[in-house]
Formats: C-alpha cells, sequence, structure tokens
C-alpha cells in the first residue's frame, strides 16, 4: 500500500463520519427544513431525533476500526432515508447527489475491511 493510500483512506472514513455527524445533527434539534423534507414520507418529529441520533451514533462509531461496518451502516440508513425523503419530495437533483456519500461509505468500508 502506497503512502498515499494510507492516508486517503482514513481521511476518506473521518470525512465520512464528521459528514454523518453533522447530518444527524439537525434531525435531532428537530429543525423545520428537516421536518419538513422527512414528512414528506411520513415520518414524525419523534422519528426524524431518532434517525438523527442513529445517524450520529452511526458516524461516531466510524472512528473505531472494531465497529466501522456496524457504525456505516447506522450512517448509511440516515443517508439513505434522506435521501429517499428529497427524491420522493420532488427534489430528484439534490436526491440524486444525497446518495454519492452511501457509495463513498460502500467504497470506503470495505476497502478498510480488505484492508486488515
Amino acid at each position: 500500500m502506497t503512502t498515499r493510500t494510507r492516508w486517503v483512506l482514513p481521511a476518506a472514513i473521518y470525512l465520512l463520519a464528521l459528514l454523518s455527524i453533522a447530518a444527524g445533527i439537525p434531525k435531532i434539534q428537530r429543525m423545520p427544513q428537516e421536518l419538513a423534507f422527512l414528512g414528506a414520507i411520513g415520518l414524525s418529529g419523534l422519528a426524524v431525533s431518532a434517525l438523527g441520533i442513529i445517524q450520529c451514533i452511526g458516524g461516531a462509531l466510524l472512528f473505531s476500526p472494531r465497529f466501522r461496518v456496524i457504525g456505516a451502516v447506522m450512517a448509511g440508513i440516515g443517508l439513505l432515508v434522506s435521501a429517499a425523503a428529497l427524491l420522493v419530495g420532488g427534489n430528484t437533483p439534490f436526491g440524486l447527489v444525497s446518495l454519492l456519500p452511501i457509495v463513498a461509505l460502500v467504497i470506503v468500508v470495505s476497502l478498510d475491511s480488505r484492508r486488515r
């Protein structure tokens, strides 16, 4: 493994972890825009907060190699539900772009698992 790949993969994982946490916090706080677009798929305020908690915990678990896969699943659930809500709500371009972190999450976690 080259020097570049030794730091790129962990950096990508940490960035995705921070992204997941940053996306989960507004859900926990029940920000109006989060409630609006997640309400389009029938999520209540309590469900939005629960989704945010799952997403934040998943992001935090990504920092630990031992729990990285579990964290990726939890973070991915939050990101996937958000992307689905955007797509259902008619915001197709942003919904499709929101799928990219999920793809990146799958790629970096699978590469990280192979590396060990």
